[in-house]
């Protein structure tokens, strides 16, 4: 698979989202960061304005749920038009049950670990998703740096899908930026959460083209890709 871009919102503009949205066109989804301020001490966006984007928008909206209970919530996500919801499995309940809801619901079911949980624990979980986020910064805040210390996680986690056969797309967000995205590719990364890296630039659009070729390089020359 190609290598995916998908700009988060949190770092453009909340009052011009229906135009942040177009200044991006090209991107493979717009990243939707939900918050709580219980389960992550931030207050964002919700199922308002998700169900507003996707009327504003045809990019496919990655919509990532840092809240409590997202057994309750994230199906109402997936309802409202989110082509992937991603829950942490740190807040769920019942993740494969969830996973199965959202998938029946039409969207892309994801799983997302926060820096400090592994992911071992979940192998027997993997076939139940279409996507897994390794978190490279702590949840709740954009504009972080990224964590170095995640790449030996990514590249445990694309052995794990390998060995297992899963077409898994392996999402990271945190950090993410011209510096960083080699690095993360080369590690087996496919799918990159971009927040200022990508609004932050002159041009958004030539911002998510640069990042979608740096990581192309870097996953042709990846030692995993032949088993990918």
């Amino acid at each position: 698979m190609s290598p995916q871009i998908s700009p988060s919102i949190l770092s453009a503009d909340f009052a011009r989202l229906a135009e942040e949205a177009e200044a991006v066109r090209g991107a493979d989804w717009l990243h939707v960061d939900v918050m709580d301020n219980h389960f992550v001490p931030n207050l964002t966006l919700g199922l308002p304005v998700v169900e507003s984007l996707r009327k504003a928008t045809d990019i496919p909206l990655d919509c990532h749920l840092m809240i409590e209970d997202p057994d309750r919530w994230a199906p109402q996500y997936a309802e409202a038009g989110a082509g992937s919801v991603t829950f942490h499995v740190e807040a769920a309940a019942a993740p494969v049950r969830l996973a199965r809801e959202i998938r029946s619901l039409g969207a892309r079911a994801s799983m997302a670990l926060k820096p400090a949980t592994p992911i071992e624990p979940y192998e027997d979980l993997l076939p139940e998703l279409d996507m897994l986020l390794i978190m490279t910064v702590e949840p709740g805040f954009g504009g972080q740096s990224f964590l170095d210390i995640m790449l030996p996680k990514i590249r445990r986690t694309r052995q794990l899908i390998d060995r297992h056969g899963l077409q898994l797309w392996l999402q990271i967000d945190g950090g993410v930026s011209a510096e960083t995205i080699e690095r993360c590719a080369d590690a087996g990364a496919d799918v990159f959460v971009a927040g200022s890296a990508v609004y932050g630039a002159d041009d958004p659009a030539e911002a998510v083209r640069r990042l979608r070729a740096l990581a192309q390089t870097a996953t042709d020359a990846a030692p995993w890709l032949d088993r990918h």
